[in-house]
């Protein structure tokens, strides 16, 4: 289960017209930090596009989703921690998958600082599957 927690109105590069996305969070994980071995809470988020105007997605905030965000390996890419603003070198994003299904769904809400943009691996190409990469 995944909740709706954020709405982005975006503009499409090649009509310029708006769309919504919508973010949508899984529940709660703990991660062991691999620089200090301290454990910490997040959540997984990706983002989905909608057909919703933005009002209408505004209300769709508190909403539950049958699904789960799935772990999607990518060429490595740099990431600004925006908290801290440490630079890392990451392989994997985040994509929405449907319950019972293959299918890989999203935007990953990340901020690559390189020039290497990420794509999906080969492995997850032959699943036929689809993520939208925020570059």
């Amino acid at each position: 289960m995944v909740m709706v927690t954020g709405v982005i109105e975006k503009i499409n590069s090649k009509t310029n017209n708006p769309f919504v996305l919508l973010e949508l969070s899984g529940g709660l994980e703990l991660v062991q930090s691999k620089e200090t071995g301290n454990f910490y809470a997040t959540t997984r988020k990706c983002r989905i596009p909608s057909t919703f105007n933005l009002e209408v997605a505004n209300m769709m905030i508190g909403s539950s989703v049958e699904g789960s965000i799935v772990k999607v390996e990518v060429d490595p890419y740099e990431y600004v921690v925006p908290n801290t603003g440490e630079v890392v070198r990451l392989a994997h994003s985040y994509a929405y998958q449907p319950p019972g299904s293959m299918n890989l769904i999203g935007e990953t809400p990340i901020e690559v600082v390189s020039n290497n943009k990420p794509a999906l691996s080969s492995k997850e190409k032959d699943k036929s599957s689809y993520i939208a990469v925020k570059v």
